[in-house]
């Protein structure tokens, strides 16, 4: 890489190195730093032994109001560009590539563009289209209004229909908005850096959002993203010298250098502490509704870019709040007092100055004096008594352990954790020397044992920037929100004048027509059927017995050191009664002493808080499971276990007086799970470790219980019951949330079925040709598609979606198009591509044979399901669209979560929940 930097200025490709080549050998990799001439843009190349390359761009955009400029350009942009003028590229190429991640991420004060592929075309073409997009989008304004905001017709074919606020933006972030967390973190953020671009929701606030107009979109464009403001990042073993040329030519080539003023000016400190107090939603699902306050205490700490102070205090932050032990958790979670830590706890690098944050969710309003008190003493504490020795050695020997271990998207891993400290010109590649910051932190302890209780003393303790934030739910918190929507609203339509209104009668009908005209992909590059590998590697694993009759899977992987462990227990045996409380009993598993009662209420309250809090996120998996609970013998167990079932149980049992008899059903569990009858176990390590670890393999499951009878062999992979006969089913949980979650599911054929591969090429077919446009293109909605589960649910989704009957509809009219075989050979070979993508995304060495190890998957069935993946034609589509997804041919099952819905409510054939 050395030769490759010189060689770089030697061919004058306007790149000039300072400093350029850095060895990094704690993550394998060695770093080349560079700066374009002409422009001033910046490159940092990470070179590395791994296939999976990643290129990324990021602008430093630091909005001046919560309008969500940056927001709504980063979905804009990836709306068509010079080079690539049909609409929606972005999406196009998803079906064109074999990319292993396509995405784009608006921050608090930067806006990045990462992708990554293991093919070197794909690279090149992938390249080309984010570069066009970045630098040359064609920003029309029917784009913007998709994207951003409309006013539009609620019926855009009919002008005597109201008129409505529409737009993917608009309704992600009124989605977003319905997350307490989200609400507090943003609420955190905006108070304690109150005076420059941390005050406004770069994301745009759903009330503000509709002052933002095409105009100034554009304006945001021509100042933030040129090459004077960009951060160019490559990662992976292709040669550098290719990606300079091309990122020269295609884009900086044809600008010259400009002074972005884009610079976040420093957060003035304060002279004494703040206080403010908020209002959120009341949630339906907490336990306890008495007890649904929020507080937390947070400081403002110095600029990230000291890489060193910000390694000392992202430590010291793990020590105060990580795990059972720490001083934080003791005081705060075991008080018993809430249900779990505040929002966005800890250390938050996020920012140019960093802040850290500590408090308790799920907590009565009398006793908010009380968190404050506690979060004081336990600081005074610390400073007196310090940390113990093993608590920070565990702490540095995990970081260790994260060095070593390789996932498979580390590149992506590096971008987003350089991002933050790049973006304020921090020094990148002084970030990623973890090893000599930890011997460094290493020498601070031993020539100052107070070295961290200082820490504590100057940045909390005596630290005059502190920010006390309370938030109290509000029964009329949504009713006003609507309240506010609605006169904003009212504002806007009673502004119009009638050639206004024609107008965007005329715009809705414009963008009607637009969306549902086929589009031109030509000018598009693309890889082609032919460019995927015809068969895979084979992962080689061999099964041994241990401790007598266990069956053992090891596989040998360069792990880099790390062993990888992995059990597997059958439920089979467990009565039907214990089942809903097997996840309680594996998070007790996995956090010691929970056996004594109060440690185990805690527990119970903060399993059922993050279960609460994680709904508005991930509404699609939750209609998703229980629309498929009745179609398949596993879908009860998979409701009962991650389903909103389980959201429900926990929310019960966080509320009863009385905890003991569940705790008791814990060691019930016990004796069937941790039993060496119902086990199987998987290895992955060094070949140099094997022997080792078979030793401790057999000297840990000969101390599990065991039957005194003959072993019965560990029943197969999947859960079988021949009596099970599927039926129909339509839920409809009601939430106070002002978008909707669709799913329905459909009974098809399983992983070993010969249709199995139509269908997965059929689910992405739908997903990219149909229901993309459909559902988030004219219904506004987050995102929606199809897609397959290896037992053969084929299921139909919508996210943050602004309709909820009508998305039912669509679901219907896109099984229609499937059996009408509307669609062309190329669509095909998309779809190939796209499903191809997933089927060969890299695999860690820690995974590798899973699949053979949890599915029973061997890789001659796989090679069989990829041979099957290839020869789908137009006639098996049509054949598998008839034969499974027509109405009375498979067993449909229905579920949404969202607000109340009248057409519902009347409708006997659906369960209101």
């Amino acid at each position: 890489t050395r030769h490759v930097a010189q060689r770089v200025e030697d061919q004058g490709r306007a790149a000039a190195a300072e400093r350029p080549v850095t060895s990094v050998p704690e993550l394998s990799l060695t770093a080349v730093k560079l700066s374009h001439d002409s422009t001033g843009a910046q490159h940092l190349h990470l070179a590395r032994e791994d296939r999976n390359n990643l290129f990324s761009v990021q602008f430093r955009t630091a909005p001046a109001d919560s309008r969500g400029a940056p927001h709504v350009l980063e979905h804009t942009v990836l709306c068509g560009s010079q080079r690539y003028p049909c609409r929606d590229p972005f999406f196009k190429m998803l079906n064109r590539s074999l990319s292993t991640f396509m995405n784009a991420f608006t921050a608090s004060d930067y806006t990045l563009y990462p992708f990554s592929t293991q093919n070197p075309k794909d690279f090149q073409n992938l390249l080309s289209v984010y570069l066009d997009a970045a630098f040359f989008p064609c920003l029309r304004e029917l784009d913007f209004c998709q994207e951003g905001w409309r006013l539009e017709h609620e019926d855009p074919s009919d002008p005597q229909t109201p008129l409505v606020f529409k737009g993917v933006v608009f309704n992600e972030m009124k989605g977003a908005f319905t997350d307490h967390e989200r609400i507090f973190s943003q609420h955190v953020q905006s108070r304690l850096l109150p005076d420059h671009t941390y005050s406004v929701v770069s994301g745009g606030d759903p009330l503000c959002i509709p002052d933002l107009t095409w105009e100034q979109l554009r304006q945001f464009h021509a100042t933030h993203y040129h090459p004077s403001n960009a951060r160019f990042f490559t990662y992976g073993n292709f040669p550098l010298e290719q990606h300079l040329k091309q990122i020269h030519e295609e884009a900086l080539s044809k600008f010259q250098r400009i002074k972005p003023c884009t610079a976040v000016p420093a957060q003035k400190p304060w002279d004494k502490p703040r206080e403010f107090q908020v209002t959120c939603a009341p949630d339906s699902l907490a336990a306890g509704s008495s007890e649904q306050a929020t507080i937390s205490v947070s400081f403002l700490l110095p600029d990230i870019t000291d890489t060193f102070e910000a390694f000392t205090l992202n430590l010291l932050s793990s020590l105060l709040i990580s795990g059972p032990n720490s001083p934080f958790y003791k005081a705060l979670i075991e008080s018993g007092l809430g249900t779990d830590f505040s929002p966005d706890v800890g250390y938050n690098g996020c920012t140019r100055e960093a802040y850290f944050s500590v408090g308790l969710q799920g907590i009565a309003e009398k006793d908010i004096q009380t968190v404050r008190d506690l979060v004081d003493r336990t600081l005074d504490d610390i400073i007196e008594k310090g940390f113990e020795d093993d608590r920070i050695e565990a702490l540095l020997h995990k970081i260790e352990i994260q060095m070593k271990h390789q996932s498979v998207s580390f590149g992506l891993a590096l971008t987003s954790y350089i991002a933050s400290c790049w973006n304020h010109d921090g020094d990148p590649v002084e970030l990623l020397k973890l090893g000599s910051q930890v011997a460094r932190f290493r020498k601070c302890l031993e020539e100052n044992p107070k070295f961290l209780q200082e820490k504590v003393k100057q940045y909390f303790k005596n630290n005059q920037h502190k920010l006390t934030l309370s938030m109290k739910p509000d029964d009329k918190y949504s009713e006003k929100q609507m309240q506010l929507e609605t006169e904003k609203l009212k504002q806007k339509v009673n502004s119009l004048s009638p050639e206004d209104k024609q107008q965007i009668y005329e715009k809705g009908l414009e963008l009607q027509a637009q969306q549902s005209q086929p589009q031109d992909v030509s000018c598009l590059p693309a890889l082609k059927v032919s460019d995927i590998e015809p068969r895979i590697p084979f992962t080689e694993v061999e099964v041994a017995l241990a401790a007598g009759d266990t069956p053992v899977q090891y596989c040998t992987q360069p792990t880099n050191g790390v062993i990888y462990f992995r059990a597997f227990s059958s439920l089979n045996t467990l009565p039907e009664e214990l089942r809903p409380y097997v996840p309680l009993f594996c998070n007790v598993l996995t956090n010691p002493c929970f056996e004594e009662e109060e440690h185990f209420r805690v527990l119970v309250k903060m399993t059922a808080q993050e279960l609460s809090n994680g709904v508005p996120d991930a509404g699609h998996l939750y209609a998703s499971i229980r629309a498929g609970r009745t179609l398949a013998p596993a879908g009860d167990l998979q409701e009962t276990f991650g389903g909103m079932d389980q959201v429900r149980l926990m929310k019960s049992i966080a509320e009863m007086t009385d905890i003991k008899p569940i705790l008791r059903k814990l060691p019930r569990i016990k004796k069937h799970l941790l039993n060496c009858d119902n086990f199987r176990c998987s290895v992955n390590a060094t070949p140099q470790q094997m022997s080792q670890v078979e030793n401790s393999v057999d000297s840990f499951l000969r101390t599990l219980s065991r039957s005194k009878k003959e072993r019965k062999p560990v029943p197969s992979h999947v859960v079988e019951d021949p009596t099970f006969k599927p039926c129909p089913m339509k839920t409809h949980f009601l939430f106070p949330f002002p978008v909707n979650y669709v799913a329905e599911c459909i009974r098809t054929a399983p992983y070993a079925a010969p249709a199995h591969a139509s269908l997965k090429i059929l689910a992405r077919l739908m997903t990219a040709k149909f229901l993309h446009t459909e559902i988030r293109e004219k219904g506004g909605a987050y995102g929606g598609g199809a897609r397959l589960s290896y037992g053969g649910i084929f299921t139909l989704y919508s996210y943050r979606d602004p309709h909820s009957t009508e998305t039912l509809q669509s679901f219907l009219k896109a099984i229609d198009w499937a059996k009408s075989g509307r669609f062309t050979q190329q669509d095909i070979n998309e779809a190939k591509l796209s499903v191809f993508a997933a089927v060969d995304a890299p695999v860690a060495p820690s995974d590798k044979g899973l699949d053979c190890f949890l599915y029973g998957l061997s890789e001659e069935v796989k090679q069989a399901h990829r041979e099957q993946l290839f020869a789908v034609r137009h006639e098996d589509l049509v054949d598998v669209s008839n034969r499974y997804l027509g109405a009375g041919r498979s067993t449909h099952g229905v579920a949404l979560l969202g607000p109340d819905n009248a057409s519902i409510a009347k409708d006997p054939s659906w369960v209101i929940r």
